[in-house]
């Protein structure tokens, strides 16, 4: 453990991060490092790939996890160990407990999928007990506290410790160890900051010219906010979708280390994310979860900078639910400007819809939703309707013969509440 004087921040050291290596080298898979052909072409850079979600349990997590646990007493683990996680930190625990052969207790909130109870319940075998609690990530966390004070049970927090912060940052080393070539730039996903705390602390003694780029979901900016503001703020609402990332509050330990080490936080919208997501399964074949699409999709953000340059993304975790497909879709569709939601007030006149179908549609817009608000007065009341276009230049004439066709109607897109409400 190293100790800043002026700032009084804790990072870790490189002495104890190789050690977290070795104890990690049985247990982990060394993921590749590979360079990515249509990304470079399409940022006209040498962009490399680090492949987290390869990884045994399919991201990063293992790491932190496994160290931590690793370096407690046969006391403490006698107790057991305990966690409160919907995702890949769950799993990693519950892997970790299997190979280590401790008994682990892990609290998910009622809206986890059962496809990820599931993967925990697989991951942990007979070692791990699946509790799941309330409503959300926070009353599982309670209740996980709870039982870490009940039952003198460890409790594993996903982020905020020195051994977990070590572990993750391993995959610097694995970077590092896979390249000749110096890395110019390097994006890391952030959710409560321990992959990039740890990482960065690596790069600053090995790397130092590496520019160090956090990235973080625009609806859940809680690391950027701290950093701006220069003290740990708590948000009071996020949108959830990057739910690998999707933080109120990162731990006053990553705060610390993130605000002294990284060069800049980027946010990246949760539109841009899906349509990274799209991108890579159709070109690439490849499967990432939100939160691992988001050092990918920082790249468009850092055009300019990156250009000629050797850039590294670490993709931090493929567990995806299949069910999310639709709602990516929708998101991306929305984000690039080709999905497009209006409130149409049909004129009362015979052929009205006709006429919309066959004068304001463009030959290549499609209608994806229809819906009429009022179901015993279809002929008076509005209709929400969903289209689809080919391009965003699409949109204006569009509008423009909807004005000149008389049809009334409240463009839902740019109205956030009602948009949500209705769609």
């Amino acid at each position: 453990m190293q100790v800043d004087k002026e700032t009084k921040t804790l990072f870790p050291e490189v002495e104890q991060i190789r050690a977290a290596e070795g104890r990690l080298k049985d247990v982990v898979t060394k993921t590749p490092l590979m360079e990515n052909l249509s990304l470079s072409h399409r940022h006209q850079a040498h962009v490399y790939l680090k492949r987290e979600d390869l990884q045994v349990v399919r991201s990063y997590k293992i790491r932190g996890a496994f160290n931590k646990m690793s370096v407690l007493s046969q006391e403490e683990l006698a107790a057991g160990v305990v966690c409160a996680s919907a995702g890949n930190h769950a799993q990693g625990v519950a892997y970790s407990c299997h190979k280590l052969g401790v008994k682990g207790t892990i609290f998910v909130p009622n809206p986890t999928p059962k496809q990820k109870v599931d993967q925990v319940k697989m991951f942990g075998k007979d070692q791990v007990e699946v509790v799941v609690t309330g409503d959300t990530f926070d009353d599982a966390f309670r209740e996980a506290m709870s039982f870490s004070k009940r039952n003198h049970a460890i409790f594993i927090h996903p982020f905020n410790d020195l051994k977990v912060i070590e572990g993750q940052a391993t995959v610097g080393l694995e970077i590092l160890q896979e390249t000749s070539q110096s890395i110019d730039y390097l994006f890391l996903p952030i959710g409560g900051g321990g992959l990039a705390s740890g990482v960065s602390s690596l790069f600053k003694h090995l790397s130092p010219k590496t520019r160090i780029i956090g990235v973080e979901p625009k609806g859940a900016p809680a690391m950027q906010q701290s950093i701006i503001q220069g003290e740990l703020v708590a948000l009071d609402k996020i949108d959830k979708f990057v739910d690998g990332a999707a933080i109120k509050r990162v731990g006053d330990l990553t705060f610390n280390i993130c605000r002294e080490l990284l060069d800049d936080v980027v946010l990246v919208p949760e539109g841009a994310v899906c349509s990274t997501i799209l991108r890579l399964y159709n070109q690439e074949a490849i499967v990432v979860e939100p939160a691992g699409a988001l050092a990918i999709t920082a790249l468009q953000y850092y055009q300019e900078q990156i250009k000629g340059k050797h850039v590294v993304c670490v993709v931090s975790g493929n567990n995806n639910d299949i069910t999310r497909t639709e709602e990516i879709k929708e998101r991306s569709l929305l984000f690039e400007g080709l999905k497009h939601y209006f409130i149409i007030r049909f004129p009362q006149r015979a052929g009205a819809l006709r006429e919309f179908l066959e004068h304001v549609l463009g030959p290549d817009d499609d209608i994806t939703h229809f819906e009429y608000s009022k179901k015993n007065n279809r002929e008076k009341g509005p209709a929400l309707v969903g289209l689809e276009i080919r391009r965003p230049e699409n949109l204006q004439p569009l509008v423009d013969r909807m004005k000149e066709r008389n049809f009334a109607y409240e463009y839902l897109n740019q109205n956030s509440d009602l948009f949500q409400y209705l769609v």
